[in-house]
């Protein structure tokens, strides 16, 4: 049984259908790979970072792109927050809004 994929708003669907084409398109293959094997998809595609939260990875000609997602109950997939890097690391703010949001989703997924 497949994985269903939810975003948190239509703001996070938004940005990442605003991403260059080269990230939308690895960001799509990646997507299908999570929707067919879940948690059994790690590097270089998906790591986790900590309490349930994880990282998507997709790169593209223009650049590297990350969504930050979690697990919920009923086989789905959901992305809290999205964004493309200009840094080495995943800056602290992008990482503590997908945490807030997390904690806020928390008690569907446990």
């Amino acid at each position: 049984m497949a994985y269903s994929v939810e975003y948190f708003n239509d703001r996070v669907r938004a940005e990442i259908e605003a991403w260059p084409v080269g990230i939308l398109a690895d960001y799509a293959r990646i997507l299908e790979m999570l929707m067919e094997f879940g948690p059994e998809v790690g590097m270089p595609y998906s790591r986790p970072m900590g309490d349930g939260l994880f990282e998507l990875r997709p790169r593209g000609r223009e650049g590297i792109g990350r969504a930050l997602y979690c697990y919920m109950r009923g086989r789905r997939l959901l992305i809290l927050h999205a964004f493309v890097k200009k840094t080495g690391s995943t800056p602290q703010k992008d990482l503590n809004r997908a945490c807030d949001r997390l904690k806020e989703v928390r008690h569907d997924w446990m």
